[in-house]
């Protein structure tokens, strides 16, 4: 089978790789698509080297069909479609035991600390598989891994019918969160400086603003008799992003901070004071998240299938990266592995 090893910094080589027979509690999957995340970004410019062992693929936005159960795997079947919830925790430690095992405090996250899904044949524990509808095609599926993320962000920024929703950042996950929001009945408005991301939102109906060209805070009190969002998601990880963020919301209204950023950053913590606001942090994502994407997807597809700019085969997983790199206006690329 092939496999895309990272080996260095903007190193990535297709292998001929024997499959991993799946041992006690496994399952091998034969993967389907895998979308490039932000994460495989930072790791092909080298900045994930501390947690990676190369050669070592990462990668784990996918969709697969199961080719080979190891012993004791119960309740799923050889050719059965599913996804991966890439993650894998010790369940010993105080978060585990706390019920937090998606942020468990020795977490394993699938496809940086351990071997991920660009590769054709991918051993993983049975417990990260959820099943898959069969009216959800297996391109649009490899995004159910984000869409569960946007799902988290959505139930923990307890979103509901009218409230009004400022998404701060279009790329990927901010459209995925806009779109969740706009489902749960939220009025969205999403805030963003890149042209071409502004036109995409444009074009799947959200109401948008440059805010380098306009007053996001002004636009928010105009549509809101002054009172301001309800909840306010950050998700570009840019210091104006984030001034931005404790501006909008309402009294006692909520900022969900999704970015991950790396660097600290400077907050206006006054107006946090002031109006007595909650900042959320929100981290990957539960079962039911995932649960409640496959039920996103299965219900409209085709909604779905519009973020997907890009298909690529494995072979071109490299120039995929670099293209992304270098600033290209595609929204979701997915990588065909089988």
């Amino acid at each position: 089978m092939k496999a895309a090893n990272y080996y260095i910094k903007e190193n990535i080589r297709i292998d001929d790789c024997p499959p991993i027979t799946p041992g006690p509690g496994q399952v091998r999957l034969q993967i389907a698509y895998c979308g490039i995340c932000g994460s495989d970004l930072h790791a092909w410019h080298g900045k994930m080297d501390h947690r990676l062992k190369p050669p070592q693929p990462v990668g784990h936005e996918c969709s697969a069909e199961i080719a080979e159960l190891g012993p004791g795997v119960k309740g799923l079947e050889i050719g059965q479609r599913v996804v991966v919830r890439p993650l894998d925790p010790c369940n010993t430690c105080p978060a585990c035991k706390a019920g937090h095992s998606h942020i468990c405090q020795k977490l394993k996250f699938m496809g940086l600390d351990t071997p991920g899904a660009f590769q054709q044949s991918w051993t993983v524990p049975a417990h990260t598989l959820h099943k898959l509808p069969r009216n959800v095609p297996l391109d649009v599926a490899a995004l159910i891994e984000p869409l569960a993320v946007a799902c988290h962000d959505i139930r923990l920024g307890e979103v509901k019918k009218d409230d009004y929703v400022v998404v701060i950042g279009a790329g990927p996950i901010g459209m995925l969160v806009a779109m969740v929001a706009r489902a749960a009945g939220g009025r969205v408005l999403v805030a963003e400086v890149n042209p071409a991301r502004l036109r995409f939102a444009a074009d799947l109906g959200f109401e948008t603003i440059d805010p380098n060209g306009a007053d996001v805070a002004e636009r928010v009190e105009k549509a809101t008799a002054t009172a301001g969002a309800d909840i306010v998601f950050e998700v570009s990880g840019s210091q104006a992003g984030i001034s931005l963020m404790t501006k909008l919301p309402r009294t006692r209204g909520r900022v969900v901070m999704v970015a991950i950023v790396s660097e600290p950053k400077a907050v206006d913590l006054f107006r946090v004071f002031w109006r007595e606001l909650r900042i959320i942090g929100a981290r990957v994502y539960e079962p039911q998240d995932f649960e409640k994407a496959i039920s996103i997807a299965s219900a409209d597809p085709a909604s779905l299938a519009k973020l997907i700019t890009s298909r690529r085969p494995l072979e071109e997983l490299p120039a995929a990266l670099h293209d992304l790199s270098q600033g290209t206006n595609d929204m979701k690329v997915l990588i065909k592995v089988s």
